[in-house]
């Protein structure tokens, strides 16, 4: 019979697992061993017993793992508790909100690994006096696990990956404080024996079981914190266009509080005998609010309902995914007098659909995770506040900051922090750093620009947390996984601006393509998907391109720019350090794959990136279509990109009269000004732009809109023609306003009246999307169709002055 825990060694466990109830502290549990003795270490554990919700999560049943260990671990995990659960890692998102009080995560044995994303899901919902229960090969991390596999790109193979990840989380581990290890020939030791201090030093732990409420004065009977309670309290009193911006750590209730204020507003519409609720909540996936319905099927026990949808007399609670909510908005059937939307984990959400959302529902309230496992409340907060502002400027804010599910202070909390870097934060920019006027291009230059080394940056745990908390904040999607693809992933550079420990923006950048005919032919075909290589690949299945492929090219996978350093021209001065070290390389193209925001195209395009490739659908998740931009290195390689280009830009039109039709106006005229007009015109036919920024036409152009279309335009403006008969010339005077949108100058015409510029955008919606009338009404605050027909003639009669007052500009030919 096997053993692996002796006696001394349970009675250890068992008076750490007592010490974690009486403080309601989580405890870790670190095994390093070979893969059948770290299993046979972890079954003793379940088999020690007292578990009412434990997990196991690996690729490896229990079963087939207690074989492995011997028969002496099969006897005591025979029978394992009837209430343990198997998880895959690929499947732990699907814990998100469930609690358990053990976690057995396996990342030894074969086929399984150190998963960052599942590892920072699971240990989330590990409740007070729970234990995680860790399993790791005993090889210092020296060598990728199986997990990497994900990490290599073709023709990367998984032996030739670094692991530089894998070993500075052992190195992390062998020095948490507050710990057990458990080594063959050391049996279960503590991490405090090299004198650290320990969690429980303070002598406050009790042996007396923890308490089912963390918090014993709440005034709220439903609530378990005081501060939970007021988030219930403003969330019940929400007022209109003052939205509230709900800001917590893992584990304080933030989304049990949704439920809570969503029961009490449908108790309330009952008992006032009001219409009926119809409260909508989102969130970048279902599981993220499974919170919310379990509070109210609590709560009110009388009403249906499921992991989606709950109803009761009061009303309804509905969950409705970002893409599905932004097209209900758009088609007028969501948002309106009246309507309320809870937003939970929103920083996982673009700041231009909240933005969106903020317009459409006059109540609102958006709650986040600050230091989250999937999106960062810090970088929300810097992101979306310039919406808030704009469109509701007397917002609120509260931040939920007592535990309910541990205390304060809690070592597993701090551990799982510091492993995954969730609590990196936005590195201080130097102190008066900010460029100012008059020569900011001239001090910018003079700033360092670096390229890092990988090496030396896994073993500076401040220049990697400075670093990984600047890109958190600047991006709403960065997850576990993305640091250790920033250590890890092969053909990746990672150039800043500034120091590693102070740095003011951040550049990531990988290789793609460089496929053999074979290969590359055989892609094209549809036959083989190798890993990786996301530009190239996209290019080659959607636009038949397989230059794409065989060309040798780089992606720009993140830019960041610290807060306190933006529009001044960080981020192209890293751009133009990517682009020449890919052009040294011997690259083709440079690329960028980016959430498809007009201020986002606005960047790209300034930069000389051109788009060559727009999503059909939204992302499910985040509600955006992804926009592909890239860039010629050399004038040997413009060939491909006007290829790229020019199919775009033909495919434009169509795109926006069928699959696009939902696309925001915004969004319409930013594509719009980002092709130009090259599909209508001949580029002789181009103005350009003198030494000044000015523009220069032919005299005899007129803005390239001939006889017949100035007549229509001129008919239309004065009520003499039917708007849809002249849509040709309306489209044509869009198209080039458009293009001419994107100079200095005429930005700045239109900056000065923000009116112009939106009515612009409406017009291009109906001209090239075929929006209704009824969605010109609801999107202009028109009311009939003699409102809406007036509105687009007085449009286009805007439009024609504000060509004509730029063909009287100086230098027009």
């Amino acid at each position: 019979m096997s053993h692996f825990l002796t006696r001394q060694d349970l009675a250890r466990l068992a008076a750490f697992r007592q010490q974690l109830r009486g403080r309601r502290f989580r405890g870790l549990l670190w095994v390093s061993e070979a893969p059948d003795r770290a299993r046979g270490v972890a079954h003793e554990c379940l088999a020690q017993g007292g578990w009412s919700a434990p997990l196991w999560v690996g690729e490896t049943s229990i079963d087939e793992a207690a074989d492995r260990a011997g028969n002496g671990a099969h006897d005591r995990a025979a029978n394992p508790p009837p209430s343990l659960e198997r998880l895959p890692a690929a499947k732990a998102r699907t814990r998100l909100g469930g609690e358990h009080d053990l976690v057995v995560f396996d990342a030894a044995s074969p086929g399984t690994g150190l998963d960052p994303d599942a590892l920072g899901a699971v240990a989330g919902t590990l409740v007070a006096g729970g234990l995680l229960v860790l399993l790791t090969p005993d090889d210092g991390g020296r060598r990728p696990d199986d997990d990497y596999r994900r990490l290599a790109a073709h023709p990367w193979r998984l032996e030739q990956l670094t692991s530089r990840y894998l070993e500075r989380c052992h190195r992390l581990l062998a020095g948490f404080p507050g710990m057990l290890r458990w080594r063959q020939g050391e049996g279960l030791t503590s991490t405090l024996d090299d004198g650290q201090e320990s969690p429980f030093a303070d002598g406050s732990c009790s042996d007396s079981p923890c308490p089912d409420s963390p918090c014993l004065d709440s005034p709220d009977p439903d609530c378990l914190s005081p501060d939970q309670a007021e988030v219930v309290r403003r969330l019940t009193h929400l007022r209109r266009r003052r939205p509230l911006v709900i800001t917590a750590d893992r584990g304080r209730g933030k989304s049990a509080a949704l439920g809570i204020a969503c029961a009490r507003l449908l108790v309330k519409a009952e008992q006032q005998r009001q219409a009926p609720l119809d409260i909508l909540v989102t969130a970048p996936r279902a599981s993220s609010v499974a919170p919310v319905f379990e509070r109210l099927a609590a709560l009110l026990p009388e009403g249906q309902g499921d992991a989606k949808g709950f109803e009761a007399p009061g009303g309804r609670v509905r969950f409705v995914a970002p893409d599905a909510l932004t097209d209900a908005v758009a088609r007028g059937e969501a948002g309106g007098p009246g309507s309320l939307l809870l937003v939970d984990e929103a920083a996982a959400i673009p700041a231009a659909l909240l933005g969106e959302w903020l317009a459409a529902f006059p109540r609102l309230a958006f709650a986040t995770t600050v230091h989250g496992y999937e999106g960062s409340g810090r970088g929300f907060a810097l992101r979306f506040r310039r919406h808030l502002e704009a469109q509701t400027p007397q917002w609120q804010a509260i931040e939920l900051r007592t535990p309910i599910r541990w205390a304060d202070g809690d070592p597993l909390e701090r551990a799982i922090d510091a492993l995954l870097c969730l609590d990196a934060e936005l590195p201080s920019a130097p102190k008066g750093a900010r460029v100012n006027a008059p020569c900011p291009g001239q001090k910018l230059a003079e700033l360092p620009c670096a390229t890092l080394d990988r090496e030396a940056l896994a073993r500076d745990e401040a220049a990697l947390r400075a670093i990984f908390g600047l890109l958190v904040q600047a991006h709403y999607r960065t997850t576990p996984a993305d640091l250790r693809a920033l250590l890890d992933a092969p053909a990746t550079r990672i150039s800043i601006l500034g120091t590693s420990r102070a740095p003011l923006a951040v550049c990531v950048c990988v290789d793609e393509g460089g496929f053999d005919a074979d290969l590359a032919e055989r892609v094209l075909l549809g036959q083989r998907r190798p890993r990786g290589h996301l530009m190239a690949q996209s290019l080659a299945a959607h636009a038949g391109e397989a230059a794409a492929l065989k060309a040798p090219c780089a992606r720009i996978t993140r830019i960041a720019v610290h807060p306190d350093w933006r529009r001044l021209g960080c981020g192209a001065r890293l751009i133009q350090e990517a682009a020449c070290q890919a052009e040294q390389a011997g690259k083709a193209l440079l690329g960028a794959s980016c959430g498809a925001d007009p201020e986002l195209l606005a960047f790209w395009q300034a930069q000389g990136f051109r788009p060559v490739r727009l999503g059909l659908t939204r992302e499910a998740a985040t509600g955006e279509h992804a926009a592909m931009v890239a860039l010629a290195l050399g004038e040997h390689n413009r060939d491909l990109i006007e290829r790229l280009s020019r199919r775009f830009e033909r495919q434009l039109p169509g795109l926006l009269a069928f699959e696009l039709t939902r696309l925001s106006p915004p969004l319409v005229l930013a594509l719009l000004a980002s092709v130009g007009d090259r599909c209508a015109f001949d580029a002789d036919d181009r103005f350009s732009l003198d030494a000044e920024d000015r523009f220069s036409f032919d005299a005899e152009d007129f803005f390239l809109l001939d006889a017949e279309d100035r007549r229509d335009l001129q008919d239309l403006a004065r009520g003499q023609r039917e708007p849809a008969l002249a849509r040709p010339a309306i489209q044509a005077l869009v198209r080039r306003l458009a293009s001419l949108s994107m100079s200095s100058s005429m930005s700045s015409s239109m900056s000065k009246a923000d009116d112009d510029h939106d009515s612009l955008a409406w017009l291009a919606a109906w001209a090239f999307q075929g929006r209704s009338e009824s969605s010109l009404a609801h999107g202009l605050s028109l009311r009939g169709k003699a409102q809406v027909k007036q509105w687009l003639r007085d449009a286009v009669g805007r439009a024609l002055a504000l060509l004509e007052t730029l063909s009287k500009a100086p230098g027009r030919g």
